[in-house]
């Protein structure tokens, strides 16, 4: 790839808005689920006894199983989000930015 093109796309506005939206969009969804796991395992930390709660009165599994697997899945589902928004409005942003430099191609 060329220097000139490298340029061309960088000075584009729908470049700097497609970088602006798409690493914004991953921070909040990344510090989301990372507040999610670290709340877990300060709470494993600091308060063992409430995880180690057993569900039912002659049940072997505790609360901590449930959270857990509701933990992941909002992993899942924050995955989910992300590649739906890049399927859509980053793809389209995209797009538009290869018609603007496809001359240089």
């Amino acid at each position: 790839m060329n220097d000139e093109l490298v340029q061309k796309i960088r000075s584009n506005p729908k470049y700097k808005e497609l970088v602006s939206k798409r690493t914004g969009f991953a921070v909040k969804l990344g510090i989301f689920v990372l507040a999610i796991f670290y709340t877990y395992i300060l709470t494993i930390a600091f308060n063992p006894t409430f995880l180690g709660t057993k569900l039912g009165d002659e049940g072997v599994m505790t609360i901590a199983f449930p959270i857990a697997a509701g933990i992941i899945i909002v992993s899942f589902i924050t995955t989910l989000i992300y590649v739906r928004r890049a399927n859509s409005e980053f793809e389209d942003l995209t797009n538009a930015i290869k018609d603007d430099v496809k001359d240089e191609l």
